[in-house]
């Protein structure tokens, strides 16, 4: 990475995704839930775009890869967490078939068109052959006033388009959350582990904006 690309990217996580550490109670509970539904304790694990590792730190796997932009990303990952520094548009590091859960949570809207083609077609070649792509999406249909408040947008996507695109590049979408959780964690959000867990199993979410997609490459 540039010296120019690695100061944009601690300018972006200075003013809009500040560390907090209420955050990683929220993930504990996020990871907890996604592992009884859609992620092994076996399973080879990857999460791109890790920021501050608060999914893949949370999460039990046999093996657990980070994957960020961020110089910082060592210094998050927990032990027994493997960071690479890079662009989730090369998976160079891992082989074909490697990974068996591809994890990622806000990252598709910051890509170019051409850039989520060129990862999504990363993530199909290291995924094994019944590996899934687990996606935490801001839904546009719900947060349309909010959503480019966050400079570094370039792409807009609701559930339905989101899951056509996955299916153009090959995935077979299994499931479809389009209220998961709220398009932010700063304030909206419970922030003790009992209301986090009750919020993820209630059919009724009040705030949620942002979606759950589990795919299986085809």
């Amino acid at each position: 990475m540039t010296e120019e690309k690695s100061e944009y990217h601690s300018r972006y996580f200075a003013t809009r995704f500040s560390y907090d550490p209420e955050r990683d109670l929220v993930w504990q509970e996020v990871s907890r839930f996604l592992q009884r539904r859609h992620i092994p304790e076996t399973a080879t694990i990857l999460e791109i775009g890790a920021g501050y590792c608060h999914f893949i730190n949370n999460i039990r796997g046999k093996a657990r890869h980070a994957l960020d932009l961020s110089p910082d990303l060592p210094n998050r990952a927990a032990g027994g967490v493997v960071p690479h520094v890079g662009s989730c548009t090369s998976l160079a590091m891992f082989g074909d078939r490697s990974i068996d859960v591809v994890f990622t949570s806000n990252l598709f809207e910051h890509l170019t068109r051409d850039e989520l083609s060129t990862t999504l077609g990363e993530v199909r070649r290291v995924l094994s052959s019944q590996g899934r792509l687990v996606v935490v999406q801001p839904n546009f249909r719900y947060c349309a006033h909010d959503y480019f408040d966050d400079y570094t947008h370039l792409q807009v996507f609701t559930h339905v388009g989101l899951a056509d695109r996955l299916r153009a590049e090959g995935f077979r979408v299994l499931r479809s959350i389009p209220r998961f959780l709220p398009f932010s964690m700063k304030s909206r959000l419970p922030k003790s582990r009992w209301l986090v867990r009750m919020y993820l199993r209630s059919p009724f979410k009040p705030f949620g904006a942002q979606m759950l997609l589990v795919a299986q490459k085809d």
